[in-house]
């Protein structure tokens, strides 16, 4: 069963500060800190929730929390602003009506986290699916993009709106989001030129000098020290808690999840970069000869790097800097600007820059998140706007803002009262009508069209003549002097001319929230918002893609000479617009309090909060919301709460819910002026009569507590003695069963035993009888065998004597025939017993050789020279034919190793030195390198694909030689390619095929006897391939190309062997003419080099150098 809780049953002190009682200010503030002290930051004024701001984070906007109050009552659970938003949201999605969401206070009191946290609750109650999810997505990560460029660091927060934020989420019939409209007011532009003591610039230069990429920075011609750049305070750079880094990539991936597109987001970035750059511009004075000042731009790098950015030319900005054209309807004027008025216009130019890049910002950001269905949309808005500021230094902007709020509490005192009307009058409640502050007579201080404040302040502005501060005050102290809620020095109201500390070029207005004292300087020049005409035009004139978007009236196609609308009057139709919005839609209020200046959590001041607690309202709130009847419930949650309290209703009431209600009020004989019946609610008067119904419904759980107690341990002791008696049964059953068991198992054991007592008896008795009958059988055959073995003995030793006679007969016969041959034999050997010696020494000997030979035999390899010695002499014959035949027996066991390819190879090896053994000096060096082949892998190298496929038989050699020229003796690098069938050359570079001849065609080769590569292809007379003449070639593997060309002669059947010649002197053919080729030995040159000279047109010399 599901436990719902109630505000009511929530005992940190009052959920609800309209059943506060007693009901002061004191009671009031109490009573937010007892809660605030227990984490409780949540309180209701009836629908209104009171949000303390802790300064840490909560577990309470878990997705469990979300679940938790989703589809509740408003009064269900204890106080969250999930209760309010769920309320707003199910208001819109079930009854059709188009919601607002209120959020008030002061700066640092938590307003866009509040605003944040109704977002996300709306989020993620809504329907599901990949276009809603989108959707939401968008419009959530709108927040971190709009922060980073309208927040700052300012001394009462560090995250604080510098702009007014209102945004319309619209809805399907079914609840689903489908977009939104962002509406933007009043960003604090003058943050962008200059910031307070302690307080930063807006948040996005800081993330982008620190979580930009040293490349972005560049581009955009940007440093990250902080102190370049005079728009930048340097005394709050930092911020313990804000990662401006980690928040720049944050940026960037919401603008991109928002729909920024890359080239957008650079342009912004380069925006950003031109208003630091437009800072570091500074100006110097100059004199002209007429007597005027003007003045000049004193270092040109930072103009020009924000020229660049922007694509204007240095010299029309600058030039704007320096002049101020002025149009009337038929002329111009242009005059110089002096060094302040050059300042201003730059900081003009900067304020503009950046408030225009905010609109357009929030502008392309509703172009994505706009809602695409053209049906009606159900709406719910969210207002984030600035609180009431009071500071020690008030200005135009404290004015406006201040303004504003006033509208805000003049809605909510109306609509409060309107929603509280209503509600008695659907319910059919008597309305007794309700005193309260109207806010009215202010608002129309500020705003009265004929002698308001702003109307005066946009007089003063648009009036010909020299316009300053003081003539505003002037004219305010003359038309205002009389208004109770204005006061000022000059004021005509003499009980004000004593005040000093009032300044003389201040004035006061009294405001709901208190009194603020204003200073006049700069209010005409931040109403007019003046920007030249002159920079307009020039930024128009930039070939960046988005300044002419922001600069639309520096078009000289339509110049306007009407002035623009000034800063108060925008301010004051959009005021009066969101009004009227707001007015459509059914309020939600969300009245934020900050706890302390410190920004600390844990610390409850209570003058401070005293002060925003006064200035917000909240007590006369509470004092409307009481004025008629303090509590209302309906009937149904009513019954089901206190139902209890009376027999008749308890436990169950089977009629209508008011009936049931009604029952039990006069059952618990509650006077009838303390309440009253509506259609669907009852309504308490005094908060007193709700507590004693809370009384005696706590006092009656207590009861009902120790009912079910007693009903539930007699349930229990009656459930522990049946369950025991069941287990005793089943005990009892398992232990019978059991002793049967152990009854049974014995006699069967028993049985056992004498039934093998009986079998082994009757076993024995059998078991005797066969011995007996067996024994009987043994005897006679022992017997019988005894009787045999007498008759065989007596055989034995018959036949043994007849043996031994016979025996001796045979020995006796055998020593006299020895006798007789030695007798003979001893004759014999004296005649040849020196020769029988001399064969029997040979033939040890000839043994002990062998054996030794055995033992000490050399090893396998064919190339060991060792050999045993001879011991005789008369051995030398066989000694070396056995050296002999062993060398050929271990030479056959070593090639019998030998695979193909390596027998090729030794072959090779074999025929290279049957050709050129002891003639030519450079075969020593070629035996220990082995004949690769395809020295250039012509197969494999991509290089030589065009040459492989060019030649069809398969390459037997592939190698780099160098083709002699007859001219000059120098060598050109070629291919050298041999296959079965020819030689082809070709060019190293291209691989193009330079010469081919078919080896039939091949007369000889000829080489010389030195250590050189040089060596000479003689073609046959009359040949194809001899129309060009022999070729003269040199290469550093000329033994293994000789030897390979002879082995594919030799092995053709159908051409001739190939003929060798080695010789120090011989002719080649080169065309028609025959030229010798003559080898010397010579001194080292270029080191150690082999060298050919063309001596005359029929000698050619090649310089070998001596070896050592």
């Amino acid at each position: 069963m599901e436990v719902k809780t109630s505000l009511l049953d929530n005992m940190i002190g009052v959920g609800d500060m309209v059943l506060l009682e007693p009901l002061s200010e004191d009671s009031f503030i109490e009573n937010l800190r007892n809660r605030f002290d227990h984490n409780e930051i949540y309180t209701y004024i009836g629908s209104v929730v009171i949000s303390m701001n802790p300064y840490r984070s909560l577990p309470i906007y878990t997705p469990d929390k979300v679940e938790e109050y989703r589809n509740r009552n408003f009064y269900e659970l204890s106080p969250h602003i999930y209760a309010l938003a769920d309320e707003a949201y199910r208001s819109l999605r079930d009854q059709d009506k188009d919601q607002c969401i209120l959020i008030t206070g002061e700066s640092g009191a938590g307003k866009t986290e509040a605003s944040k946290l109704v977002m996300s609750y709306v989020a993620a109650v809504c329907g599901k699916g990949q276009e809603v999810n989108k959707v939401k997505e968008q419009l959530l990560q709108s927040n971190p993009v709009l922060e980073a460029f309208g927040n700052a660091k300012t001394v009462r927060n560090d995250n604080s709106s510098r702009f007014g934020k209102y945004m319309d989420i619209e809805f399907d019939f079914k609840g689903d989001p489908l977009g939104g409209v962002i509406s933007n007011y009043l960003l604090e532009k003058s943050r962008v030129v200059k910031q307070p003591r302690g307080e930063r610039n807006f948040h996005v230069f800081y993330q982008l000098l620190s979580g930009a990429s040293d490349d972005t920075l560049k581009k955009l011609k940007l440093d990250r020290d902080f102190s370049k750049y005079n728009y930048l305070s340097l005394d709050s750079a930092s911020v313990n808690g804000l990662d401006d880094a980690a928040n720049f990539r944050t940026v960037r991936n919401a603008m991109q999840i928002v729909g920024f597109m890359e080239d957008e987001v650079q342009s912004v970035l380069e925006l950003v970069a031109a208003v630091l750059k437009l800072g570091n511009i500074e100006f110097k004075p100059e004199s002209r000869c007429n007597g005027t000042d003007e003045s000049r731009i004193k270092d040109k790098n930072d103009l020009k790097e924000m020229c660049e950015l922007l694509g204007i030319e240095q010299s029309v900005l600058e030039r704007a800097f320096s002049y101020r054209t002025v149009e009337a309807k038929l002329e111009k004027v242009s005059t110089t600007l002096n060094v302040a008025q050059a300042y201003y216009a730059r900081d003009a130019l900067a304020k503009n820059l950046y408030s225009r890049l905010f609109s357009w910002l929030v502008t392309r950001i509703n172009e994505s998140i706009k809602a695409q269905a053209k049906t009606r949309h159900k709406v719910m808005g969210v207002l984030d706007i600035y609180g009431f500021e009071i500071f020690e230094d008030n200005s135009f902007e404290q004015f406006i803002i201040n303004y504003c709020n006033e509208k805000l509490q003049q809605i909510f005192i109306e609509l409060t009262l309107r929603e509280e009307q209503e509600e008695y009058v659907r319910e059919g409640i008597e309305w007794t009508n309700i005193e309260y502050f109207n806010n009215a007579i202010i608002c129309d201080l500020i705003e009265n069209n004929q002698n308001g404040i702003l109307a005066m302040l946009d007089e003063e502005c648009l009036r010909p003549g020299t316009v300053t501060d003081e003539t505003f005050l002037d004219k305010l102290n003359t038309i205002c002097a009389d208004h109770q809620h204005f006061e000022s020095r000059l004021s005509k109201n003499s009980k004000f001319l004593n005040d000093h500390s009032l300044p003389h070029s201040c004035f006061r207005i009294q405001h709901y929230a208190g009194k603020v004292l204003y200073r006049a300087e700069g209010f005409v020049d931040k109403n007019n918002d003046l920007l030249y005409r002159d920079l307009s035009q020039a930024m128009y004139k930039a070939t960046h893609s988005l300044i002419k978007q922001l600069f639309p009236e520096g078009n000289p196609a339509k110049v306007n000479l009407k002035r623009p609308p000034t800063a108060g009057f925008q301010f004051k139709a959009s005021v009066g617009t969101l009004m009227r919005n707001l007015q459509t839609k059914n309020p939600n209020y969300i009245r934020c309090i900050k706890p302390n200046d410190k920004k600390a959590s844990h610390i409850f001041t209570e003058s401070l909060v005293c002060h925003q607690v006064r200035y917000l309202g909240l007590m006369e709130n509470v004092r409307v919301r009481r004025a008629g009847y303090a509590f209302r419930q309906a009937y149904e949650p009513c019954l089901e709460r206190y139902k209890m309290l009376c027999k008749r209703t308890w436990p169950h009431w089977r009629g209508p819910a008011r009936e049931g209600v009604e029952v039990l009020m006069a059952d618990l004989q509650v006077p009838t002026d303390e309440f009253s019946y509506g259609r669907s609610k009852i309504f308490i008067r005094n908060p007193r009569t709700l507590f004693f119904l809370e009384e005696r419904r706590r006092q009656c759980l207590q009861d009902l507590a120790t009912l079910i107690q007693k009903i539930y341990r007699g349930w229990k002791c009656r459930s522990q003695f049946l369950l025991l008696k069941k287990s005793q049964i089943v005990v009892a059953a398992w232990y019978r069963r059991y002793a049967q068991q152990k009854k049974y198992q014995k006699i069967k054991s028993a049985t056992t035993v004498v039934q093998s007592y009986t079998r082994g008896w009757q076993a024995r008795k059998l078991l005797r009888e066969l011995k007996y009958q067996k024994r009987c059988e043994e005897a006679v055959t022992t017997i019988a065998a005894y009787w045999h073995g007498t008759q065989a003995r007596r055989e034995l030793r018959r036949l043994k004597e007849e043996a031994r006679r016979k025996h001796a007969v045979a020995v006796i016969w055998a020593y006299w025939q020895g006798l007789k041959v030695r007798r003979e034999y001893r004759k014999f050997f004296r005649a040849n017993a020196g020769k029988k010696i001399y064969d029997f020494t040979i033939q040890r000997i000839m043994q002990k050789y062998f054996l030794g030979l055995k033992s000490s035999m050399p090893p396998m390899s064919p190339i060991d020279k060792n050999w045993p010695a001879r011991p005789y002499l008369f051995l030398d014959g066989v000694h070396k034919e056995l050296r002999r035949i062993f060398h050929l027996w271990r030479c056959k066991k070593y090639r019998s190793q030998f695979t193909e390819e390596k027998k090729a190879v030794y072959e090779e090896k074999l025929e290279a030195s049957e050709i050129f053994k002891d003639k030519k000096a450079l075969y020593p060096s070629s035996v220990n390198q082995p004949f690769k082949g395809d020295y250039l892998e012509i197969s494999k190298n991509p290089k030589y694909q065009k040459l492989n496929s060019a030649v069809d038989e398969k390459v037997l050699l592939a190698d780099v030689v160098n083709k002699i020229n007859r001219a000059n003796g120098k060598g050109t690098a070629r291919i050298f390619l041999l296959t079965k069938k020819s030689v082809v050359l070709a060019d190293q570079k291209t691989g193009q095929v330079k010469a081919s001849v078919p080896l039939p065609d091949l007369a000889s080769v000829s080489v010389s006897t030195q250590s050189d590569g040089f060596f000479a292809l003689r073609l046959k007379e009359g040949s194809a391939s001899a129309i060009k003449g022999d070729f003269l070639l040199s290469s550093e593997h000329l033994i293994e190309i000789i030897t390979k060309l002879h082995r594919t002669g030799a092995t053709a059947a159908d051409r001739e062997q190939l003929n060798i010649d080695i010789s120090d002197e011989f002719l080649v053919q080169f065309k028609q003419d025959k030229v010798c080729v003559k080898f010397i030995q010579g001194a080292p040159k270029n080191g150690n080099s082999v060298s050919c000279k063309r001596k005359n047109n029929r000698l050619l010399e090649v310089s070998v150098p001596t070896t050592a």
